[in-house]
């Protein structure tokens, strides 16, 4: 079975002092099939300490938090298996999960 993740092209732009910060979604549709790994991907641009967020929305539903990073540990476990690094270096925060299943097919959303 073939599942499709979407990923909705977000970039969030919030004015803080001189900065500014945002996010991208380089993917827009990702097709896996179940039982195999995921990477959806997310770049960010921030002038200051950034607070990383991956949102899904399942069908006929609303947003639902994934998982959040704030500081501390760089690995960020979510619900669902998921799970995310902030890669400071790399601009970096992708959302992976080991083994995905017909239920994660979904809209995911990176948000700054």
């Amino acid at each position: 079975m073939i599942l499709v993740f979407t990923l909705m092209l977000e970039v969030f732009l919030f004015l803080r002092g001189t900065g500014a910060q945002s996010v991208t979604q380089p993917d827009s549709l990702i097709t896996v099939p179940e039982g195999d790994a995921v990477e959806l991907r997310c770049k960010y641009s921030s002038s200051v300490a950034p607070y990383l967020f991956w949102y899904v929305q399942y069908p006929n539903q609303g947003l639902q938090l994934l998982l959040k990073y704030t500081s501390g540990n760089s690995f960020v476990s979510g619900i669902r298996g998921f799970g995310a690094e902030f890669r400071k270096n790399e601009t970096s925060f992708h959302l992976r999960k080991t083994s995905v299943h017909l239920s994660d097919s979904a809209k995911y959303f990176c948000a700054l």
